[in-house]
C-alpha cells in the first residue's frame, strides 16, 4: 500500500487512480462516462449505487467489470419474486455432529450486485437495510460485522414493466445516487456490437487494492468545506419540501414530498469527491449541482399535477438549481 506523506499527494493520487479506473472499465463498457463516474464517486464516498434501465444496457456488465478492477470480492445475487431473505444474508444449518452451524450468504462480500432488486417482494428487499446502513448482518441471535469496504451496487427495471415491486422509501434513501441508464447513441451501439461479436477477450488490470480504497474514503470525508458550501447543499435540500418556509413554488405545485437530512449529507460528500476527481482540493457550489440530480431523484415524490403534466423529478430539480 502506497504511503503519502500529505493530503495533497494523496488527493492527487485519488485523482489519477480515477482516471486509470475509466480507463480500465472503458475497455468493456462503450460510452456510459457519467454513470461510471457516479459509480466511482459513490465508492470513494462510502455509498451505494442505483442503477435504473431496460433489460440490455450493460448494467451487470459494468458491475462485474468495476469488481475486477477494484480487485475486490464480488457476488451477485438475481432478484426473483420466491427470494427469501436467508438465501442474502445465510442461514443456520445442522452439521455432522448434529451442531447448528451458520453458512454466510452472498451478501458476504465487497461488492453486492443486487440485479433486478425490484423483481422481489418487500420482505427480501429489506433484507438488505442493516448491511447498507450498519455494515452487519443479525441472524440467528448472531451478530456479523461485513468486510470493508462495502457496496451494493443494485439493479433496478422501470417500475411501468411486469412483475416489478416498488422499492421501500426508506431503503431508497439508503442509496446515496439514483443513476439512469439511457439507450446509447448509434455510434456507441455499433462500436458495441463490433466489441461483443468478436472473439476478442478483453483483460481488466486491477488498479487499486481495498486497502487503498479505505484510505481514499478516509480522506473524501477529511476534505475542508467552506459553509457557504454546505449552506447552500442545505437549502437545496429544504426546498424540496413543500411544506416548508424554504419551499419554492414549483416543489409546493409539483411535489407530494421532498428530501430528508440524508439528501444534504450525500450532497456535501458527492461535491468533496467531484473536486478532488477533478483536481480541486475543496468544493464549490457547482461540485454541489453536479451531484444534485443522481443524489435528490428517488429522495422527492411528484405529485398527480406534475405526472399529469409529464413533468420529471430531474426537470424539477433544475427548476429547484
Amino acid at each position: 500500500m502506497t504511503a503519502y506523506s500529505n493530503d495533497v499527494q494523496a488527493a492527487d493520487a485519488l485523482a489519477e487512480t480515477f482516471k486509470k479506473l475509466r480507463t480500465e472499465i472503458g475497455k468493456a463498457i462503450v460510452g456510459q462516462d457519467e454513470t461510471v463516474k457516479l459509480l466511482l464517486t459513490s465508492i470513494f464516498c462510502q455509498g451505494h449505487c442505483l442503477l435504473v434501465g431496460v433489460p440490455g444496457l450493460a448494467k451487470t456488465l459494468l458491475i462485474r467489470t468495476l469488481a475486477d478492477a477494484l480487485n475486490l470480492s464480488f457476488s451477485r445475487i438475481q432478484f426473483t419474486p420466491d427470494l427469501m431473505p436467508s438465501d442474502i444474508l445465510g442461514a443456520e444449518t445442522l452439521d455432522k455432529e448434529r451442531n447448528f452451524k451458520f453458512i454466510k450468504g452472498p451478501i458476504f462480500a465487497n461488492i453486492i450486485l443486487a440485479d433486478e432488486i425490484n423483481r422481489t417482494p418487500p420482505k427480501t428487499q429489506a433484507a438488505l437495510l442493516e448491511s447498507m446502513q450498519e455494515y452487519s448482518v443479525s441472524i440467528a441471535g448472531q451478530h456479523f460485522k461485513l468486510d470493508k469496504p462495502f457496496f451494493v451496487l443494485a439493479t433496478q427495471n422501470p417500475i411501468e414493466q411486469e412483475g416489478t415491486y416498488p422499492l421501500p422509501e426508506a431503503q431508497l434513501d439508503r442509496f446515496m445516487f439514483n443513476i439512469l441508464l439511457d439507450y446509447p447513441s448509434y455510434t456507441e451501439e455499433v462500436n458495441v456490437v463490433k466489441a461483443t461479436t468478436s472473439d476478442v477477450k478483453v483483460n481488466i488490470n486491477q488498479v487499486v487494492t481495498a486497502e487503498e480504497i479505505l484510505r481514499f474514503q478516509a480522506l473524501v470525508r477529511s476534505v475542508p468545506v467552506a459553509d457557504n458550501v454546505i449552506e447552500y447543499a442545505v437549502s437545496l435540500v429544504h426546498k424540496t419540501r413543500p411544506s416548508q418556509s424554504m419551499a419554492t413554488k414549483d416543489s409546493k405545485d409539483f411535489l407530494e414530498w421532498g428530501a430528508g437530512p440524508r439528501a444534504s449529507q450525500y450532497l456535501v460528500l458527492g461535491a468533496k469527491c467531484n473536486a478532488l476527481i477533478n483536481g480541486k482540493y475543496a468544493p464549490d457550489v457547482e461540485d454541489v449541482k453536479a451531484v444534485a440530480i443522481p443524489v435528490l431523484r428517488h429522495r422527492i415524490v411528484r405529485n398527480f399535477r406534475a405526472e399529469a403534466e409529464g413533468i420529471s423529478t430531474a426537470e424539477i430539480i433544475k427548476r429547484l438549481l
